[in-house]
């Protein structure tokens, strides 16, 4: 039994503040343990503060992560290079086009991984390609590289042509009762049934079905609220403590259902002997070799494959389906731009007679639309790299350390009147031969660049030019009552991704 003079002893207040003060030294001198880091290296940096860093309004969601970056690159205009710590974690801004090219081109070997050490029981997508480091990145790469050959990409284009037949009925149905629609998660409906049916052999019907799971698992894991927010600060503070206390990143209900319904489409397609050529079929050819009959003693799992089913298809429907919203909104409010949009598509269809992929290839015009909306709303707001092998500046004395976090800021560049004069105007023009030959090619990233651009690129331009032309061949996008001027964002979240949705009118060219 404990006794009276221990427990007065235990709540003495003179012992409990001792105690208070001892820990928090202890959290003190752990959360600044590597703060002299730019110091030491002659790096300018941001003076940070104990435990947050300099990121405490992006992680407490008061700023958006463009905005946490976008400051510091700003109140480094002057420099190639800067320093900044999120929490205790020391990162190093690459702000220079040239130095730019090395890390994602030129040096690739020595910035080959992401950074991002995903634990696989809490993350299901950690062994997909995004988070993969090391030779099993570009085994998988490899691997995948071939759904999306110009070859295999013209064989989807009927199936494009479907769904986007489809999504014109549903338009057109709708404003029969209203002419006002959230182009959002419309766009999210029709990018869903695209990816689905391109790529994995699934015919869902997404755009007609308002209680698909598909879309209700997709809003789950890209929504952001506290526990998600609170276990991005674990991670950041621990990578282990996720692990350790066993909390999922993303809702183990929508990892469950993904997960079996991609590994029910291998198992049909094998047992069954249908063989497609898509991105399914080169995830059952990688599990064959990878997985199956591999010796390799660390090699890949049943897991590696089924992360790479549910990366390709989650990337698959929402960059294009935010993208497309963005380009709507932004043609609803520059009717002059939608205008001569609709004008080369109506131009070039007389001349082609079809909407087939040469058609597509000739709208040189909407190319330039599409590339103004990936540099005003990119599809992540940065880059993001580690050091993988010790890497010294060319011409300077800066050593970077192997397993230094390197960040590209993909937004601030976007943004930055040096290269793109008047920022804030949607001006298409800036993407014309002559004004794209006077920048530098890396001051453009919406995909990023170098052996780890985005893989679904030329697939994404695709779907995204159908729709285009059949939506302003057939109708003209307006702006409406519930349109938001300018657009607002949700914090919390390292895409971007409106409060309010993207609200529009949508009227027919008939009329």
């Amino acid at each position: 039994m404990i006794s009276r003079d221990i427990i007065n002893y235990l709540f003495d207040s003179s012992t409990v503040i001792g105690v208070a003060i001892a820990v928090l030294t202890i959290v003190y001198y752990y959360s600044t343990s590597t703060y002299g880091k730019w110091r030491k290296l002659n790096v300018p940096y941001e003076p940070p503060w104990p435990l947050v860093g300099n990121t405490f309004k992006m992680l407490a969601t008061l700023e958006h992560q463009m905005d946490t970056f976008d400051g510091i690159y700003k109140r480094f205009a002057d420099e190639r290079y800067c320093g900044f710590y999120q929490m205790k974690t020391p990162f190093l801004m690459i702000r220079d086009p040239e130095l730019i090219n090395a890390v994602l081109i030129k040096d690739f070997s020595h910035f080959a991984d992401r950074g991002f050490h995903k634990e696989p029981s809490t993350n299901i997508l950690a062994n997909g390609l995004f988070f993969l480091c090391g030779p099993k990145w570009k085994i998988m790469r490899q691997k995948l590289s071939p759904g999306f050959t110009s070859g295999k990409l013209k064989l989807t284009h009927d199936q494009i042509v479907a769904c986007s037949d489809e999504l014109m009925r549903f338009i057109t149905a709708k404003i029969k009762e209203n002419d006002q629609l959230e182009v959002k998660e419309i766009m999210s409906k029709y990018s869903t049934d695209v990816i689905g049916t391109c790529a994995f052999g699934l015919k869902l019907d997404t755009v007609k079905n308002d209680d698909s799971d598909f879309r209700k698992y997709g809003r789950q894991i890209i929504q952001t609220n506290f526990r998600i927010i609170l276990i991005q600060i674990l991670s950041l503070m621990s990578p282990r403590l996720t692990k350790l206390l066993g909390i999922s990143e993303f809702s183990p209900d929508a990892s469950n259902f993904y997960e079996s319904v991609l590994n029910e489409v291998i198992r049909y397609r094998e047992a069954n002997g249908i063989v497609r050529h898509d991105v399914a079929q080169s995830l059952i050819e990688a599990r064959k070799q990878l997985v199956l009959n591999s010796t390799e003693k660390d090699g890949f799992t049943e897991q590696d494959i089924v992360a790479n089913a549910i990366l390709m298809f989650l990337a698959g429907f929402e960059p294009v389906s935010s993208t497309l919203s963005f380009c709507l909104y932004q043609l609803a409010i520059n009717q002059n731009i939608q205008d001569k949009m609709r004008d080369e598509m109506n131009s070039k269809l007389k001349e082609h007679e079809q909407m087939n992929n040469d058609f597509l290839m000739d709208l040189h015009y909407t190319d330039m639309v599409l590339a103004e909306t990936g540099r005003m709303y990119g599809i992540t707001t940065a880059l993001f790299r580690e050091t993988v092998k010790t890497y010294q500046i060319p011409g300077e004395s800066l050593v970077i350390e192997k397993g230094t976090k390197v960040i590209i800021p993909i937004y601030s560049i976007h943004h930055d009147s040096k290269y793109y004069p008047d920022p804030e105007t949607f001006d298409p023009e800036r993407f014309s031969p002559e004004e794209k030959a006077k920048r530098p090619s890396t001051t453009y990233l919406p995909f990023g660049d170098g052996p780890r651009f985005c893989i679904g690129k030329r697939f994404a331009e695709l779907e995204m030019k159908m729709v285009l032309s059949q939506l302003l061949t057939t109708f003209r996008v307006l702006p409406c009552e519930k349109t938001d001027y300018p657009l607002k964002f949700r914090n919390g979240l390292a895409i971007m991704v409106t409060k309010n949705g993207i609200w529009l009118r949508f009227q027919s060219i008939s009329k």
